[in-house]
């Protein structure tokens, strides 16, 4: 397990600092990575399902940035179905932890943000 975390993640040496913040930013501070996690917590677990957000996030970014949260251990590949072949995604242990870091999103942008909603609720 420990080695896979150190291929997964940036080791001290490659990291651009040793700050936590910047170090997550490296991981899901773009402008779509943090959406995907929004929706794996809702429920969605199959890329087309990623795919059909109203964000619309383009095909090959979301295929990067699925592989990006697997690497880094927050999400991981399961089967779409029982017995499929076609995979799907769901959050690990590290996955869940950024549930309160979405609330607190959520209600930032929903107390400064004139005209947003939080209008979808977890499966």
């Amino acid at each position: 397990m420990a080695e896979k975390k150190l291929s997964a993640v940036k080791s001290a040496e490659t990291r651009r600092s040793p700050c936590p913040v910047a170090c997550s930013l490296d991981i899901f501070g773009d402008r779509w990575t943090l959406l995907i996690v929004r929706d794996l917590i809702l429920g969605l677990s199959r890329y087309k399902d990623f795919a059909a957000s109203p964000e619309g996030i383009p095909t090959n970014i979301l295929a990067e940035r699925l592989e990006r949260l697997v690497n880094a251990g927050i999400a991981r590949k399961i089967p779409a179905s029982p017995g499929s072949k076609q995979l799907g995604y769901e959050l690990t242990e590290k996955g869940h932890a950024l549930k309160p870091l979405l609330r607190a999103i959520r209600d930032w942008g929903l107390k400064w943000e004139t005209g947003t909603r939080a209008a979808m609720t977890p499966k």
